[in-house]
């Protein structure tokens, strides 16, 4: 059991039959009247954000995330296979499941499988992941001043904005949780 008073960012709590992962709080303490803890709560299974206060006394049970790391194998139709490098299981998760975590990830490599009680609701990519463009249009030198940015597909399909100096055929280093470009390899 976790009371509010000790709520930080990314613990998740059981709250009313539901799993939640706390992406803000905030203690509130008015002038006149009881302290209060203000958070922003993210339902782990469907994906929805509520907002909920709670008096810092309440207590709520601790949810046990498990994340084990996988290796992704392939995708076939449907379905997407991914193997425990340990035991060598396999499992098969459906697009539902996967949502677009493996749009910046190549076949065969790691990411992070996340489950509640046996069923897996996220997967975590790796948080950078180096990736060669295959289609862009070539930068023109005097198109603009600074910073102007054109789309590029990468390898895996996945779209992102580069600088209008890089070339197709080049390596790049994407942030895999924002969707942009760091840097060339």
């Amino acid at each position: 059991m976790i009371s509010a008073g000790d709520f930080r960012n990314g613990i998740t709590i059981e709250f009313e039959g539901n799993v939640y992962q706390i992406i803000e709080f905030q203690h509130v303490k008015p002038g006149k009247g009881a302290a209060f803890v203000r958070t922003k709560l993210k339902n782990i299974i469907n994906g929805g954000v509520v907002e909920k206060t709670f008096r810092p006394t309440e207590k709520c049970p601790q949810a046990r995330i498990d994340r084990k790391d996988m290796q992704y194998l392939y995708s076939d139709g449907d379905l997407f296979n991914f193997m425990d490098t340990e035991t060598y299981d396999q499992i098969a998760l459906n697009a539902e499941a996967v949502g677009d975590a493996l749009k910046f990830v190549k076949e065969n490599e790691m990411v992070k499988i996340c489950s509640y009680n046996g069923n897996v609701f996220a997967i975590e990519p790796p948080l950078f992941v180096e990736l060669e463009i295959t289609d862009t249009e070539p930068g023109f030198k005097g198109d603009t001043a600074t910073g102007a940015t054109k789309p590029a597909i990468v390898e895996t399909g996945a779209k992102v904005m580069v600088p209008l100096f890089v070339e197709q055929g080049e390596v790049i280093k994407i942030d895999t949780r924002t969707g942009e470009y760091l840097s060339r390899v």
